[in-house]
């Protein structure tokens, strides 16, 4: 899968954020690091399985 990722430099730092997975970011020291670092995010967040109460359910809708 493809996901749109924000990138900038601050200083010696490399930043970042997945536009299309909210809360997927990461701080490395290398553009190179930084990428595996978004890539590593998205696959832990896209593993979790929703924490559903148990009188409630889980649905797809289409928007």
């Amino acid at each position: 899968m493809k996901y749109n990722a924000v990138i900038k430099q601050e200083g010696e730092w490399w930043i970042g954020w997945l536009v299309d997975l909210p809360g997927v970011n990461a701080q490395e020291r290398t553009y190179d690091e930084l990428i595996e670092s978004l890539k590593t995010g998205a696959e832990d967040m896209l593993a979790l399985e929703p924490d559903i109460p148990d009188d409630a359910r889980l649905e797809t809708i289409e928007v």
